[in-house]
Formats: structure tokens, C-alpha cells, sequence
């Protein structure tokens, strides 16, 4: 399921919802000099809340200016709804496999409104709304579709829907958050161009789609034959490889401009709007590339409901090929540009450290968080072909760049070592990896044995899911780079001893110990 969106928004000034105010009389019922009214308070709010709650509004108007010699009992302010209507629970963002689709569920009970003296404004609700979940049968009166075929037409149907659902949201990306932040300079145009990208140049390619998939339906609401369109679509997205290349520094910069005030309090504000559905600013910048990875699910559960005898079961085989292309080609380029940007921020503290595997490697396997031997935390990057330690810091502008840590390791050259959990913590690990019980867990070593400087390093990862990624990756590296580099790279003059230096090993802490030892 695509993130959903409400109706249009405008941003307007208010007197603050809830903040009722009465005339406080004396016991004589003569009215006594008010209090200064409260300065208003600004509150972005929706058009439709406004229609909603335009009779009560002027009601209340009403009553507020109006002079009364009744009697009225004082009103307590109050500037939020609590004990009126419960908290709403808002599920986490759930990612499956790739960040291939979005769920996001809301729930709200509602209690009794408290009998109240005077008739106040209902406080209009930020929490975010659930968008119209429709289905195709929801928009035809009567049909006479197989169970199979009426499977086929949800199915166009949500693609259809999440393209009108796509170009809402990027429209209102470039609404809410691009042009008030140029228009109040929160950000300079320069930098809101490095975050945003190319995102407006895909709100035309999307609607052009949408133009081909609603052309496509009859008099009865059916779609026949999408295979051609998508085929001859699908080469529009190739556009996506300038805008995924461009989100690792997107993020990065974003990352950095929340810690100013002025845009902490910006974003702040618009996520707590309900336009935003509780979403921050990177979750609609995401929304392209999640999109574009959903394109294959959808047409597999196109073509698995479309009869052998449709004209599309000759031409839905070739469209998955093509758009399954496309995002090979996308993600290759997308990890060689993430490749380059943390190559460039790193800080070689000697010059020994500038292994030429570090500049070769046209792309990451995977890099994080992992701790060493002294507990100290390292992030840690395993480039095609090398393993690289290193310090999280910051540059004098405020951009995170990362300190090597002590001697990189060619993959080429790894010895990969599992130290099972529950094994006696020796040596390095007692105290740092154990906390005093003498039992290690979630930890590994990676050593470089053919050099006498490289020192082995023991890492212990957050949880037992990230060791076994590291394992994993650690492996489908050394493997590589073994196949790539070829026993015939090796010096002519290297020891064959070390020609195993590269093959996996599994072993505990205890035998790599004896093995250290002869």
C-alpha cells in the first residue's frame, strides 16, 4: 500500500482551537474588567476542518461578542483535548524487503464531550487521516467478471490509484515543504536543490502515466490489454538514476540542516500538521524510489491473473524484464555514487592507511555500527575491496565524516573468524565485550595474518541479526575479490603459505587462540 494523503492545505493564522474565554462577573453579576485577550497562536490547519467546524466557529463568535448581564461560570482554558478523545497509536513506518511497500494504520476512539456552560470550538484534530481505501468493484454498479478477471482489474486498479496517490504527495512535497522554506529562507536554494533534487521532474513523468492507464478503461470500467503501455512507459523511469544517485548526499545534507533551530522547528511543525499523516520530510523524498521497486509485485500479480489466451500474456513477461532492468541499472549506480561519497569522507590519519582497494571499489556491501575489543564504537565499511575501521566526527561545517581507524584490510586477504556466543571471554574481550560474565556474544574477528602490523580485530555487533549480515557479507566479499584479484595477482614472491589466507574460516575464540599460539 502506498503512504496516503488528505485533501488540499493552506496555511492560515488562528486563535488557538480550545482556548475558550468567558466573562468573569462578581457576585453582584456585574461584569469586572477582562483579562487582555491571549496573543493567537498559529496553527496550520486544514480547508476541510474549516468547513467542518465553520457552523460551531460562528456560534461561538457569536456568543464571545455578544454582552450578557447573565451570570456565567468561568471556563478553565485549556489547550489540548485530553481527557476528551484518547491518544491515537501510530503504528511505526514498516519497511518489507526493499522498502517495496508502505502500511500505515490509524485508529481513534472518541468519548463523550463533557457538558460545558457555554459552547466552545471543538479543538480541530492533527492526528492524520486515513485516505480512501477504494477498490475497483467500489467503482462499477454490476459486472459479469470471473473471480480471476475482477482479481486483474484490483490489481490495475491499485496501479492506476498509486500513481494518482504518488503524484498528490510529490505535488504537495513541493508545496508544503520546497517553496515555504526557499520563500522564508530557512534553507538557501542551493541547498534545498541537493535535498530535493530532481523530484519535480517526476511529477510529469508519473502524470503522463496516469494519463496512458485511465485512456486504457472502457465504457465499463475495464482494462484490457496493459502490456504495451507499460512497455513503452517503463523507459521514462530511467529518469529515476539522477534522483536515487543524488538521496545518499540528499540525506546526509538533510541530516545535518536539522540540527539547526530554524529548521528543526519548520519540519517539526509540518509532521505534527495533519497533511503530513505523522511522515517527516525524507519519507516523501523516499516515496519515488519505494515506488519504483513495487512496479515488479504489481505486474507479477498482473500476469498471474491474466488468462493463457489474453494479449497480455505475451507481452507482461517482456515488461517485467524491462522494468526489472531498469532497476538493476538504478541500484548499480546508486551504490557506486554511495561508494564515491563515503570515500570522500574519509580522513586518513597516515598515508599508509590510502590502500588502493579502498579507490577501486565501485560500491559498498553494507556498513554500520559495530564496537571493538575496548567498547569503543566504530563505524565500520566494507567497500568491494577493502574493510575499513573508522571514528565518526565532524567537519568545520557540521557534516559527519569518518576518522580511519588503525590499518585497512584488502578483502582479498581476509580471515573471517565466528566467535560462537556463550564462549569463555579471553583476553581482549573480558570486561568490553562481556561486562564482567566471562561470556561473549554477537562478535567476530577479522585478521589480515600475512602482515605482521595488521592486527586481528574482534567487532560485536548490536544484536545476533546484524552478525550474521556481517558474516554474510563478509564472505560474499572475500569471495569476490578472490575470484576478481585471481591467484595469478598475487606477488610472485609471496609465500604460498599465505595463498589460503583468504578462505573462509569458522572457528571459536578458543581455537583461534591455539592457533595463535604455535
Amino acid at each position: 500500500m502506498e503512504v496516503e494523503e488528505t485533501g488540499q492545505t493552506r496555511t492560515s493564522w488562528s486563535v488557538a482551537p480550545g482556548e475558550t474565554h468567558s466573562i468573569a462577573c462578581d457576585h453582584a453579576g456585574k461584569k469586572r474588567k477582562q483579562d487582555p485577550a491571549p496573543e493567537p497562536v498559529i496553527r496550520i490547519i486544514e480547508d476541510e476542518e474549516e468547513d467542518e467546524e465553520g457552523e460551531m466557529m460562528s456560534d461561538h463568535t457569536k456568543d464571545s461578542e455578544e454582552p450578557s448581564n447573565k451570570r456565567v461560570k468561568p471556563v478553565t482554558k485549556s489547550n489540548s483535548l485530553t481527557g476528551v478523545i484518547t491518544p491515537v497509536k501510530t503504528p511505526a513506518l514498516k519497511r518489507i524487503g526493499q522498502s517495496i511497500s508502505r502500511s500505515i494504520s490509524f485508529r481513534t476512539e472518541a468519548r463523550p464531550l463533557p457538558p460545558a456552560p457555554l459552547r466552545s470550538r471543538t479543538k480541530a484534530s492533527s492526528f492524520p487521516r486515513r485516505r480512501n481505501s477504494q477498490c475497483w468493484s467500489d467503482t462499477v454498479e454490476s459486472h459479469d467478471l470471473t473471480a480471476k478477471e475482477i482479481k486483474r482489474q484490483e490489481v490495475i486498479y491499485e496501479l492506476t490509484q498509486g500513481e494518482r496517490q504518488l503524484i498528490d504527495d510529490l505535488s504537495l512535497v513541493k508545496k508544503v515543504y520546497y517553496e515555504p522554506m526557499l520563500k522564508l529562507d530557512i534553507m538557501t536554494e542551493s541547498e534545498l536543490g541537493q535535498i530535493f533534487g530532481t523530484l519535480d521532474s517526476l511529477i510529469p513523468l508519473h502524470e503522463d502515466l496516469l494519463s496512458r492507464l485511465e485512456r486504457l478503461r472502457g465504457s465499463e470500467k475495464t482494462v484490457g490489454e496493459v502490456g504495451p503501455t507499460l512497455m513503452n512507459w517503463f523507459p521514462c523511469l530511467g529518469a529515476y538514476v539522477t534522483y536515487c544517485c543524488n538521496q545518499v548526499g540528499a540525506k546526509a545534507l538533510l541530516d545535518q540542516k536539522k540540527h539547526e533551530k530554524r529548521v528543526e522547528h519548520f519540519l517539526r511543525l509540518c509532521q505534527e500538521s495533519s497533511f503530513s499523516r505523522k511522515l517527516d520530510l525524507w519519507n516523501f523524498l523516499d516515496l519515488p524510489r519505494s515506488r519504483l521497486v513495487k512496479y515488479p509485485l504489481l505486474l507479477k500479480e498482473i500476469q498471474k491473473c491474466t488468462p493463457p489466451d489474453h494479449p497480455d500474456e505475451d507481452t507482461l513477461p517482456d515488461a517485467l524484464e524491462q522494468i526489472q532492468s531498469i532497476i538493476t541499472e538504478v541500484n548499480q549506480k546508486t551504490g557506486e555514487a554511495e561508494c564515491q561519497f563515503y570515500r570522500r569522507g574519509l580522513i586518513y590519519l597516515e598515508e599508509s592507511q590510502r590502500l588502493p582497494e579502498i579507490q577501486q571499489s565501485r560500491f559498498i556491501y553494507c556498513h554500520g555500527e559495530l564496537k571493538n575489543n575496548k567498547g569503543q564504537r566504530l563505524h565500520v565499511f566494507l567497500f568491494e575491496l577493502a574493510l575499513v575501521l573508522s571514528r565518526p566526527t565532524e567537519d568545520k561545517d557540521g557534516g559527519q565524516v569518518f576518522n580511519v581507524y588503525r590499518q585497512p584490510l584488502p578483502n582479498a586477504l581476509l580471515n573471517l573468524e565466528e566467535i560462537p556466543d556463550g564462549e569463555a571471554g579471553g583476553g581482549t574481550f573480558r570486561g568490553a565485550f562481556t561486562g564482567g560474565n566471562d561470556k561473549v556474544r554477537n562478535c567476530f574477528r577479522v585478521s589480515s595474518r600475512g602482515r605482521s602490523k595488521f592486527h586481528p580485530y574482534s567487532l560485536q555487533a548490536n544484536d545476533s541479526f546484524s552478525k550474521q549480515q556481517w558474516i554474510t557479507c563478509l564472505r560474499q566479499a572475500i569471495v569476490q575479490s578472490r575470484d576478481r584479484m585471481g591467484q595469478s595477482q598475487l606477488s610472485p614472491h609471496t609465500d604460498p603459505a599465505l595463498y589460503h589466507m583468504a578462505e573462509l574460516s569458522l572457528s571459536s575464540d578458543i581455537e583461534m587462540a591455539d592457533h595463535t599460539s604455535r
